[in-house]
C-alpha cells in the first residue's frame, strides 16, 4: 500500500528543487517589479545648478537633453562619455541641431569608455580634472539606476542629479504598458543585479569583482 502511495510522488530532492526554484523566481519577479517602479516616468524641471553635465552615449536625444541643460546654465561644461573613436565635435554638432556653438565651446568628448562602468571611470577622471563636485547625469530612463550605481561607486563624494531621457516607446507613460519595451527592461534589470552584487562584494572583500565581470561578459 505504501509503495502504491509513494509511486506517484516526486523524489524529495526534486520537490525541494521546485520549492527553491519557485522562491528564487518570486524573488526575481519582486525585484523586477521594484526596478520597474523605480524607473523615472518623467524628467522633472532641472531646478539645481551643478558644476558639470555628463551624457552617456546612446543617441542624439541624450545629447540634445544635455545641451538643453548646458544652454540653461545648469552646468559649466558637458562631457559626452563613450564616444566612438574618430568622432569629432563637428560631426556631433551636425547630428544635433541647433547646438548654438555649445559643443564647440563647452563640450568635452570621452573616447575611452565602452560600457557603463567605463562611463563612470571616465566621468570620475573628468570631474576630478575639472574640480567638479556635482553633476547632472543624462541617460535613458531605464538605464539610470545602473548608471547612478556605477557613478556613485567611482565618485562617492560627487553629488549626482539624474536627468532621464525617454526613448520613443516610453513617452511619459508607464513603461510596462508597452509589451515591446519589456525585453530591454528585463535585460537592464539583470545587468543592474550583476552591478549591485559586484558593488556589494567589492565593498566587502576589496576584490574588484566588477572588473572581472566586465572582462568576462563585456558590456554590463
Amino acid at each position: 500500500m505504501r509503495l502504491d502511495r509513494d509511486a506517484g510522488k516526486l523524489p524529495r530532492w526534486l520537490r525541494w528543487l521546485a520549492i527553491v526554484s519557485g522562491a528564487f523566481l518570486l524573488l526575481w519577479l519582486g525585484g523586477l517589479a521594484r526596478f520597474v517602479a523605480d524607473i523615472p516616468l518623467r524628467s522633472d524641471p532641472a531646478s539645481q545648478v551643478a558644476d558639470g553635465i555628463v551624457v552617456l552615449t546612446g543617441g542624439p536625444a541624450r545629447i540634445a537633453a544635455g545641451l538643453a541643460l548646458l544652454k540653461a546654465k545648469k552646468g559649466k561644461r558637458m562631457l559626452i562619455s563613450g564616444v566612438h573613436p574618430g568622432t569629432s565635435k563637428a560631426m556631433i554638432a551636425a547630428l544635433v541641431k541647433p547646438s548654438d556653438g555649445l559643443i564647440a565651446c563647452c563640450t568635452d568628448l570621452g573616447f575611452t569608455a565602452t560600457d557603463t562602468r567605463g562611463n563612470a571611470v571616465e566621468t570620475a577622471e573628468w570631474a576630478a580634472m575639472e574640480g567638479y563636485h556635482s553633476l547632472y547625469v543624462v541617460t535613458a530612463t531605464y538605464h539610470m539606476p545602473r548608471a547612478l550605481l556605477e557613478m556613485q561607486r567611482h565618485m562617492p563624494r560627487v553629488k549626482l542629479y539624474p536627468y532621464p531621457v525617454f526613448p520613443k516607446p516610453f513617452g511619459l507613460t508607464t513603461p510596462w504598458a508597452f509589451g515591446h519595451v519589456l525585453p530591454p527592461i528585463v535585460v537592464e534589470y539583470e545587468k543592474y543585479i550583476a552591478a549591485l552584487i559586484s558593488d556589494r562584494f567589492d565593498a566587502w572583500s576589496g576584490f574588484d569583482l566588477g572588473h572581472w565581470l566586465y572582462s568576462f561578459w563585456g558590456e554590463l
